[in-house]
């Protein structure tokens, strides 16, 4: 205890101080000379969707190579060796008015530059401060939308850039609401054709008796209720551009065989003409069905699976992307705060549970979630106004947060590890390849929680 002006005070330690910078309703964000990052506090993990220990030790560059953020800050203050404050964008959608302050040794050479960001939303968005040109700001929105701290991911990201400026077809596979138009846009954007239209069909959605019109398009008075002057179809309308043909396991066998012609020829019959038309067109697909099987049981044409599976990409569900949680979360939160001019924030707490979710609808269901939390909680999003099926389901949490003994943190962890591994591969021989355990271990351990 020390005293000042008659008042006893605690004095505060180095893991004091490092808690309450945690508390900081601030980015604080801290790099050394050589841009190494020494420091940063918990609103990172709001930010970018990265922990403390995934940032500290790495250089400043190698997050802002992958689009952590834009633009950087630290060139002008190398330059100047004064503070200087900018508008920037996180790839999950915060915009930050940041300020970078560099501290200088004796030598007047910069020792260290402390960066605090203050999330823009919530206030006046007219910044005045070093404003930036309306371009830069036009690129900042254009940031890659896609959300991803998942090796898997990241390897798909990087063949995607390897197969977007080809036209061959590609089949995206993966389940429900795995983000598969979003690869699928993603490859329309990185390729040649980005200037082009990018069309997306859901062949689900359409009945089959006018899927075929709104593809290939139909002549006037080719049938009862034709429009006058006939109307072109989807594959004319994406004419020097990509189609994507989502749950292409849907189409019918006729519609099959016309589709394969447009892949083979880039040609087709419209509807009640003789006449057929060529078009300059991409075509992904993307299915959550077995279409091998599909080819077994006769429901798909074997010539088309093999024209269509060109190039395969499978996406894995969201349970096996749980590092990704956190990230596509406040993307959400930040998405509806904006739709619906709110300014929510979630626990800490909350947080937690939807990272132990098993999630069978995937990002869909993440995103449709947090709409309706965004909409329905008060200011801060607590695991009471989570569902009960989330709740019930991962009942373990509030056990793990809070151990009152290291052998039960201990148990804890490995619960919810073997629990979450068993699930996502079922046999013992899986849980002890993703844990690096032996198989005997991991089948003692399934028997005992699981």
């Amino acid at each position: 205890m020390k005293e000042y002006a008659g008042l006893k005070t605690t004095e505060l330690t180095l893991e004091s101080i490092l808690k309450i910078l945690d508390y900081s309703s601030d980015e604080i964000y801290v790099v050394d000379r050589d841009t190494r990052i020494v420091f940063v506090n918990k609103n990172c993990e709001k930010h970018y969707g990265l922990k403390k220990d995934d940032v500290i030790g790495k250089f400043n560059h190698e997050l802002f190579d992958k689009g952590y953020w834009t633009p950087s800050i630290l060139p002008e203050v190398f330059k100047t060796k004064e503070a200087v404050s900018l508008r920037q964008q996180t790839y999950i959608g915060t915009e930050l008015l940041t300020r970078a302050i560099p501290i200088l040794n004796d030598s007047g050479e910069i020792e260290y530059i402390v960066s605090t960001a203050t999330e823009i939303q919530g206030f006046n968005r007219m910044i005045t401060v070093n404003e930036q040109p309306q371009e830069q700001l036009e690129n900042q929105n254009a940031l890659n939308t896609i959300i991803s701290n998942n090796e898997k991911i990241q390897s798909i990201l990087q063949f995607c850039q390897k197969v977007a400026p080809t036209d061959s077809t590609v089949l995206i596979r993966g389940e429900s609401g795995t983000g598969k138009g979003v690869i699928a846009q993603h490859l329309h954007n990185s390729s040649h054709r980005r200037q082009g239209p990018f069309l997306q069909v859901n062949c689900a959605a359409i009945p089959e008796e006018l899927l075929e019109s709104e593809l290939f398009g139909y002549e006037s008075g080719s049938f009862s209720g034709a429009r006058k002057g006939g109307k072109i179809g989807l594959f004319e309308a994406a004419d020097t551009g990509t189609i994507f043909l989502d749950e292409i396991g849907e189409l019918a066998l006729p519609l099959q065989a016309k589709v394969l012609q447009v892949i083979q020829n880039k040609q087709f019959i419209p509807i009640g003409s003789s006449t057929s038309k060529t078009v300059d067109v991409r075509i992904l697909a993307a299915t959550n069905q077995d279409l091998e099987k599909m080819v077994q049981q006769k429901t798909f044409r074997e010539d088309l699976y093999y024209r269509l599976n060109v190039i395969d990409i499978h996406l894995p569900t969201l349970a096996e992307r749980q590092e990704d949680i956190i990230p596509l979360t406040y993307r959400f939160l930040n998405e509806f705060n904006n739709k619906y001019n709110f300014n929510k924030a979630i626990s800490d707490n909350c947080l937690q549970v939807l990272v132990h979710y098993y999630w069978p609808g995937n990002i869909r269901q993440l995103e449709n979630l947090v709409e309706r939390l965004v909409i329905t909680s008060n200011a801060i999003i607590e695991v009471s106004d989570l569902p009960q099926v989330i709740t019930e389901s991962v009942k373990e949490i509030p056990e793990l947060m809070y151990p009152n003994s290291l052998d039960k943190a201990i148990t804890e962890v490995t619960r919810s590890m073997i629990k979450k591994s068993y699930m996502l591969h079922g046999t013992t021989r899986g849980v002890a390849k993703d844990l690096d355990i032996s198989q005997s271990k991991a089948s003692r351990l399934i028997r005992e929680y699981c």
